[in-house]
């Protein structure tokens, strides 16, 4: 399977994370020592992702934090820091791409709209290949030096599905806090449930926002944007639906590692405590 392009959104003001998020994107709250951002950015890498399409707002602090600063580095070589060096170096053999959404322009809003607005640029309409999409707001962690993306593009591969996302496993107890996912008997998404009670949940998976898409969900997702949504957001779920109810196959893959929801101060919080303790304090 041809992918080697992946679209991360993270533009917008962060509103959950105010007042910290006028000053720093939400992308970029640190997880101990590094961006959240870039335990994304470091998964695709390990993927063999080459292009990355960020969607940004403007004056974006990660295009700095991925570019490279020589009077750091040679301020670290000067002061017997070397070691550090390797730290802020950005990832080898990978193009970053940004992609403005202005809102002033265009203030539709949700989930679909920045995929939109990186698909212009993404989609190459005379090759065939499949894009990852993934937010950039939440991570998953892998001890094991793996990569969930490499995970979903080999399960989506070896089921024969047209398109994949990630899900992840939540205590039955607190199921109701998360878009929990249906499956079918194959391991194909039948549909999101919102926030459902524990009675009526169909599983105790929480979509992790990580999908791997074709041309044809893109094409979905070109549609979609031509007409209002009917909930006033524009989310990406909804193309997702119209393309599984139209004959099209979308592989579930149960994540492997340590979900990392970082949208809220409360799981912004209890990620750096996980991390903290598996990384400093065994």
């Amino acid at each position: 399977m041809n992918c080697t392009k992946a679209i991360i959104p993270v533009a917008g003001y962060g509103t959950r994370r105010l007042p910290v998020a006028k000053a720093i994107e939400k992308c970029m709250l640190p997880l101990l020592n590094r961006p959240i951002i870039d335990y994304v950015v470091q998964d695709c890498v390990r993927a063999g992702i080459t292009d990355i399409y960020f969607v940004v707002s403007e004056g974006a602090q990660l295009k700095r934090f991925y570019e490279r600063d020589l009077s750091l580095e040679e301020y670290l070589k000067q002061t017997g820091k070397e070691a550090l060096v390797d730290q802020i170096m950005p990832p080898e053999n990978v193009r970053f791409h940004y992609v403005h959404q202005n809102t002033d322009v265009d203030p539709r809003y949700g989930t679909t709209v920045p995929v939109w607005l990186a698909a212009h640029e993404a989609v190459a309409p005379d090759i065939d290949e499949h894009i990852l999409v993934v937010m950039g707001d939440q991570c998953i962690y892998r001890a094991d030096g793996g990569s969930e993306v490499a995970d979903l593009i080999e399960q989506v591969e070896q089921a024969g599905t047209d398109c994949g996302m990630v899900a992840v496993e939540v205590p039955r107890e607190l199921v109701s806090n998360y878009g929990i996912v249906e499956q079918d008997a194959q391991g194909n998404f039948v549909k999101i449930w919102e926030r459902p009670s524990i009675e009526e949940a169909p599983s105790n998976l929480n979509n992790a926002s990580m999908y791997l898409f074709d041309k044809e969900m893109f094409a979905r997702i070109e549609e979609y944007m031509q007409r209002p949504a009917t909930s006033g957001e524009y989310e990406i779920v909804d193309p997702i639906n119209s393309y599984v109810a139209d004959g099209h196959t979308f592989y579930v893959a149960k994540a492997r590692g340590k979900y990392l929801d970082c949208g809220t101060v409360e799981g912004w919080v209890q990620a750096n405590n996980w991390l903290l303790e598996r990384r400093y304090l065994k």
